[in-house]
């Protein structure tokens, strides 16, 4: 898959860098896995707004999508691979043989009319879901539970991919995306392979009304609000605003906000690249 610059015919597209959509193969989404998606613009259920810079966008419905791949031992063909506006992946359609449609978050390199499988005993090949239990060491995978029967949690972003580095006992060793390496029940299933849309990094939007588009609205720095509302605004001329530090007062870049008391920090081996 490759990007594809635009000629700058407008300012807007000078600097616009887009997917080349040539895996795409459907327009129109399956209509039985459609659900209404409805937008909050950052409002809570009174109404009241608790997260800031959030309002406008394209209306878009939801894809449901089977993170939980339990349809053991069928058979499912892929019917084409489509656009999701809810995630930075490609998804793909499943026709299964006993006439169930789904969704899955599509890995790189399914083809349209390939074959793909879930369960116990199944091939570790591209596509298919199997138990961490029964995937060779050193594989790539994605779309990792954290809890058995749960569904797929980790690595489900474009290009994202975790690796299962050693197995013992009952739990899994993975490398994750973040550089984390974390043990994981081997009773927990992944789906082999990398996700789809590697180059959704090298987008570049090339105007902000495309923020606009996603329903993102403008952020305020801290350094430009007065002192009442920042702890980094006021000050004379232009002040660097002090010490980094969030709205409410949390230093940021650096500071450690894990709790030490979190239950899944003894899964942990190593954390995650600071």
């Amino acid at each position: 898959m490759a990007v594809r610059k635009i000629k700058p015919v407008t300012p807007g597209q000078r600097h616009k860098v887009i997917s080349a959509r040539e895996t795409i193969m459907s327009t129109k989404p399956e209509k039985s896995l459609l659900r209404s998606y409805k937008k909050t613009g950052g409002r809570n259920s009174s109404g009241r707004m608790t997260m800031r810079y959030i309002g406008g966008g394209h209306k878009k419905r939801y894809r449901v999508i089977d993170f939980l791949r339990d349809k053991d031992s069928i058979k499912a063909t892929v019917k084409s691979i489509e656009y999701d506006p809810n995630r930075s992946s490609r998804i793909a359609l499943l026709f299964y043989e006993d006439g169930e449609k789904r969704y899955i978050i599509a890995p790189q390199g399914l083809q349209v009319g390939q074959t793909i499988i879930s369960g116990k005993g199944v091939a570790p090949e591209v596509g298919n879901c199997l138990p961490l239990s029964e995937i060779p060491l050193g594989t790539i995978i994605h779309n990792i539970e954290i809890k058995p029967g749960k569904g797929g949690a980790l690595a489900r972003s474009a290009g994202s991919y975790a690796q299962l580095v050693a197995r013992e006992g009952k739990y899994a060793t993975v490398k994750l995306p973040s550089g984390e390496t974390r043990m994981i029940l081997v009773k927990c299933r992944a789906t082999v392979g990398t996700v789809s849309n590697p180059d959704h990094i090298l987008e570049v939007s090339g105007k902000a009304g495309r923020s606009r588009w996603l329903g993102r609205r403008p952020r305020t720095r801290g350094v430009a609000m007065n002192p009442v509302d920042h702890p980094m605004g006021g000050g004379e001329g232009r002040a660097s605003g002090g010490h980094p530090r969030s709205r409410t007062g949390l230093p940021a870049k650096g500071y450690q906000t894990r709790s030490k008391k979190k239950y899944s920090n003894k899964y942990i081996i190593e954390r995650r690249k600071k």
